[in-house]
């Protein structure tokens, strides 16, 4: 709303451009319509058009695709790169390393990576078999209503509930360092079970690289506490206080790449060497 108030701020004092810089975009996990719900990014970008914003700055959409919402240029920043030179200085004997993806969604970004760095790609499918104690997520709703009123002429196909198999790795981490790629890291249990199963395998350090570290509510503490040797980060989002609870989160400073951002659209200079070595699944 700050944004929103300041770019009609800007608007009725007739500036002639005014560009948004947004490092971590918010609510840009919901880009899709799931079942009835809404498409929160698309209300978002029609939002920013309407306050009077003409140019967004922003950093690893978590859906390319989410560009499409806006009426105006977007540049998605990329920030791969720095995580890359991060694995290559800072990694010892990264060469021994295996780029995992935690979900098969994930995979052609850790495809990108294990390609670049010329390492072997593993994917983690499946999930943790929950107890009949655990919330109910949705998944077998609506329940089944045997007495309901139906038209007499219409019968609609049963529902079949969303089953997932157990965890799986598609492929061999033993003897390897695993550093497992994503673009959020927010809530950490998953990682935290990935990290256990990579355990179990044989992968004998385990790193976590991610654009945005929003590390919400207890993640500092399960962090600590489980199999993860280093949660790496950018400061897109501030995350001072999560780093004073956990030592192993560590951040990478992309202000150089948004810095150069900014003096080339205020010059009118060309965006495209910013986006130089990047893969289209990037």
């Amino acid at each position: 709303m700050e944004l929103l108030i300041m770019a009609y701020a800007l608007k009725t004092a007739c500036a002639r451009n005014i560009i948004g810089v947004i490092p971590y975009f918010p609510y840009s996990k919901q880009s899709k319509m799931r079942k009835r719900g809404s498409i929160v990014c698309k209300l978002l970008a029609s939002m920013l058009a309407k306050a009077g914003l003409t140019h967004i700055i922003t950093m690893d959409l978590h859906q390319k695709e989410i560009q499409g919402f806006f009426s105006f240029p977007v540049d998605n920043l990329r920030a791969s790169p720095f995580l890359l030179q991060y694995i290559q200085e800072e990694i010892p004997n990264y060469r021994n390393a295996v780029i995992v993806a935690k979900s098969p969604d994930a995979a052609k970004r850790a495809q990108s990576y294990a390609e670049r760095l010329r390492l072997g790609l593993a994917v983690i499918h499946g999930e943790a078999q929950c107890t009949e104690l655990d919330m109910d997520d949705g998944r077998h709703s609506p329940p089944m209503v045997r007495n309901a009123t139906v038209h007499p002429g219409l019968e609609l196909p049963l529902m079949m509930a969303k089953e997932k198999p157990p965890i799986t790795v598609v492929g061999d981490v033993g003897g390897s360092i695993a550093i497992i790629v994503d673009d959020i890291i927010d809530d950490v249990e998953s990682f935290v079970a990935a990290a256990e199963i990579l355990k179990e395998r044989g992968a004998y350090k385990i790193y976590v690289m991610a654009t945005h570290g929003i590390l919400s509510a207890e993640a500092p503490r399960l962090i600590e506490e489980s199999s993860i040797d280093e949660v790496v980060v950018t400061n897109t989002v501030p995350h001072e206080v999560q780093k004073l609870q956990c030592p192993k989160i560590k951040t990478v400073d992309i202000s150089l790449i948004l810095s150069e951002a900014i003096r080339r659209i205020h010059n009118g200079e060309s965006m495209a060497y910013l986006f130089r070595n990047i893969t289209v699944d990037d």
